[in-house]
């Protein structure tokens, strides 16, 4: 008997689909990463700009006790739900030296699978169906799935460049502070590289307290300042712990993005949220990786030093070259991004369009960052400075810029 005749007389089954899994965002830069793959399979030499993916190794002495604690048999098995109570201990004697910031690690400080799990699960344990989180725009697109996958809504603040890039809470309609119970900030900032001073987070804490918000400071580029400057934590500001939590990763700081270590950290009734949350999805990561994290936190911090000058180097160089070919652009004060405007008669979309296509240069659109990011494309420092300079000198041969 063939399968069709087997089948016969039989309705087609059908996979379910939830509501939730319809009202997620797309993910827009999937598709910038297939162009970019479409030209150098092709055969062609693009210098990938776009992407947020540090291009140095983990510092050898993280690798080293990763590999010596894989030997260990205490961390073959299931590790504690909540983490290891040392890796809890070194993130707090780390914020403390770093930001002069007290945490109790057994209440103020959440292990998480990468920051970018905490950012996501956070609108899952504060919100309802119908809440609303204000978020900055542009930002970080998986704000926007953690919403989603909370069935919550969304009210965008503006990031204007006239506003140091900083949103301004008088311009958010008395309506929308009234229904709003969650806020996300991210300084250093992803795409506009700004920086926030202390005084922000201070006026922050109040607007939080007025209207009863809970704000999320993703703190993901906290290591990366520039000129001298180390960027200001939310919870360096006086209350910050009684209105939220700061979410912190090990990615960016020792270049460790595939090894998924993050933390929330905070106001205590918030973290014991989250870790209930983690308790039904997860059990806690790797042991040996524990280890790993906490010998990056306590050792010697020289490997961020010399990480940051290296941004910064590239920094210097790539806005070097900027300069040369008439493309103004103010010099980015945090993170490893540029955030750069278009020539006139371009959307962010076909500007990249066109680096990628003529130039062989890929940069990420501002669009796919929210509205306001329309007018700009971000640029990573994440190649070395003479493929950065090169980048510029293709671009420049466009004769795009006066």
């Amino acid at each position: 008997m063939t399968n069709s005749q087997h089948n016969s007389g039989r309705s087609a089954f059908t996979i379910p689909t939830s509501d939730v899994m319809t009202q997620l965002p797309t993910q827009f830069f999937a598709s910038l990463v297939q162009n970019v793959n479409r030209e150098i399979n092709a055969g062609h030499d693009v210098i990938n700009l776009g992407q947020g993916n540090p291009d140095t190794p983990t510092p050898p002495h993280i690798v080293k006790t990763l590999q010596e604690s894989a030997e260990n048999p205490l961390y073959h098995k299931y590790s504690p739900f909540s983490g290891y109570a040392f890796l809890k201990e070194a993130i707090a004697k780390r914020y403390k030296e770093d930001y002069n910031v007290d945490l109790d690690p057994d209440t103020e400080v959440a292990i998480l699978f990468g920051g970018k799990t905490g950012l996501v699960q956070l609108p899952q344990v504060l919100l309802n169906p119908g809440d609303v989180c204000l978020v900055p725009d542009p930002g970080y697109p998986d704000y926007w799935s953690g919403v989603a996958l909370a069935k919550a809504h969304m009210h965008f603040m503006p990031l204007l460049e006239s506003n140091a890039f900083l949103p301004d809470y008088e311009a958010i309609s008395a309506e929308d502070r009234a229904k709003a119970k969650l806020m996300y900030l991210n300084y250093p900032n992803n795409p506009t590289s700004a920086t926030a001073p202390l005084s922000f987070y201070e006026d922050t804490v109040e607007f939080a307290v007025q209207n009863q918000i809970v704000v999320a400071s993703d703190f993901a580029y906290g290591a990366i300042g520039y000129d001298g400057h180390r960027p200001v934590s939310f919870l360096q500001a006086p209350g910050a712990k009684e209105v939220g939590i700061e979410f912190y990763t090990l990615s960016k700081t020792y270049n460790m993005a595939g090894w998924r270590v993050g933390f929330a950290l905070g106001n205590a009734d918030i973290i014991s949220k989250i870790n209930l949350l983690q308790d039904h999805i997860y059990v806690s990561l790797f042991g040996g990786i524990q280890s790993a994290a906490a010998a990056a936190l306590t050792s010697s911090q020289q490997c961020v030093t010399d990480l940051v000058a290296r941004y910064e180097s590239r920094r210097n160089a790539f806005y070097g070259a900027l300069e040369h070919i008439g493309w103004q652009a103010a010099k980015p004060s945090g993170s490893f991004f540029s955030w750069l405007p278009v020539p006139e008669g371009f959307t962010s979309s076909t500007f990249a369009d066109l680096l990628l296509r003529e130039a062989k240069v890929a940069v990420a659109p501002g669009i796919g960052f929210g509205t306001h990011g329309e007018g700009y494309v971000r640029a990573g420092l994440l190649s070395d400075e003479t493929r950065l300079r090169e980048a510029v000198e293709r671009i420049g041969k466009l004769n795009l810029f006066k």
